[in-house]
């Protein structure tokens, strides 16, 4: 399945992005803990190359426990500060403001020596949609300061948050962008709910969703719903159906709602712990 969407207001919103990079000294990119390099935009790689640099796993209560932290060590090597973060709950929140200064330290002692004390620092946040960018504004400042939603692309506009006298964030739209060069990413990021599911084959992305937690997570499955998860997929999510009550008139599986419902489920981690992607093996 090729997926491919990039609507006319993720445009707008990079040049934005572009014209914002001069006013913000750090960038703080989150990524979805359950697909750490596919849930990465090129663009804001280039368009914050000159920042210090912050990668945080949202949602990473989600993800597999011990895949986190494989990813987190890959991004470190890479030369980022990485941490894997809960935002809804806060989980490993309270380490932000550490790697904020850290990631700072240097523009902070220049300040200093050039006689500048007490400037914030000045972060972008940015990300894919859906991503939980305003959860985790929200969780880092302690209050509710910005409009969520868990749609992609509900927050609009410029919004800077003050957090205290050390740090301001900078709010940005989730953007993606124009062609996703290798279809797994564009499937990826369908699964976990990045992308509109209106231009989406569900069912087809469903049965893709069953049969890597299948393959990858045995036994997740039956433990869900529960059904025997042996055969072919058509005939899982058909059980999925009859066992959830999602059913025709006349009887028959209705395999559409049974797509999202597995969705939905996959979605909001009822399925269970699960990542969809490795980090890249080292080259010898």
């Amino acid at each position: 399945m090729d997926v491919q969407w990039y609507p006319g207001h993720m445009t707008k919103a990079k040049r934005m992005m572009q014209e914002d990079i001069k006013l913000v000294d750090l960038v703080i990119e989150l990524t979805d803990a359950r697909a750490p390099l596919s849930g990465r935009n090129p663009d804001i790689d280039e368009i914050g190359k000159n920042k210090s640099r912050v990668i945080l796993l949202n949602k990473a209560d989600m993800a597999d426990e011990g895949r986190n932290r494989r990813w987190v060590s890959y991004f470190q090597e890479k030369g980022y500060l990485a941490a894997a973060v809960n935002s809804r709950s806060g989980a490993g929140m309270k380490q932000i403001q550490n790697i904020v200064q850290e990631a700072c330290r240097e523009k902070m002692e220049r300040d200093l020596r050039r006689g500048i004390r007490n400037r914030p620092v000045r972060a972008m946040v940015a990300g894919i949609p859906n991503v939980g960018k305003s959860t985790f504004i929200n969780s880092f400042a302690g209050k509710a300061c910005t409009k969520t939603g868990n749609k992609p692309g509900v927050t609009r506009g410029k919004q800077w948050i003050r957090l205290n006298k050390n740090v301001e964030l900078l709010d940005t739209p989730g953007i993606l962008w124009p062609k996703f060069d290798d279809p797994m990413v564009g499937q990826r990021l369908a699964a976990l709910g990045s992308i509109r599911d209106e231009i989406l084959q569900t069912e087809e992305l469903a049965l893709w969703v069953l049969e890597y937690i299948r393959e990858n997570y045995p036994g997740l499955l039956s433990a869900r719903y529960p059904i025997d998860e042996a055969g072919r997929a058509e005939d899982v999510l058909g059980r999925i159906a009859n066992v959830r009550g999602c059913i025709q008139k006349g009887g028959d599986p209705d395999y559409a709602k049974a797509a999202m419902l597995l969705l939905d489920d996959f979605r909001n981690g009822r399925i269970g712990r699960i990542t969809l992607e490795d980090p890249p093996q080292k080259l010898a």
